[in-house]
């Protein structure tokens, strides 16, 4: 098996002067990892995912309002959101972000648990 090392992804994904610049830095059938670098003032206006992801935030700052609760994500920030939950990205500085979207999760039972693994 061979691992995927990325020594710096502040590096690998420079903030653009304007806009974002989005790269794909990993996928496979479970796992999909895309890279955001965001200028400051870029935004990803409101939308939601099929799938359920994790929002890491490496530089920067990023105002998040998910399902209309704003809250700001920094370098070390974990954020959560489950599948179809309406969301907007806002950098207010120059901002590396990592989405990682999880195809191969498995759908929430309808107890609301994760399926077996909650047992």
């Amino acid at each position: 098996m061979n691992a995927t090392v990325i020594e710096d992804l502040a590096a690998q994904l420079p903030p653009p002067e304007e806009g974002t610049l989005s790269r794909v830095l990993y996928r496979d059938d479970r796992l999909r990892v895309i890279g955001f670098a965001f200028a400051t003032g870029a935004e990803l206006t409101e939308h939601t995912s099929p799938l359920p992801v994790v929002i890491q935030v490496v530089q920067g700052r990023l105002d998040l309002v998910l399902d209309q609760e704003t809250t700001v994500a920094r370098p070390g920030s974990w954020i959560h959101l489950p599948p179809r939950l309406p969301h907007t990205v806002r950098a207010t500085e120059p901002t590396v972000m990592l989405l990682t979207m999880l195809p191969g999760a498995h759908p929430t039972a309808p107890d609301g648990s994760n399926g077996p693994a909650d047992s």
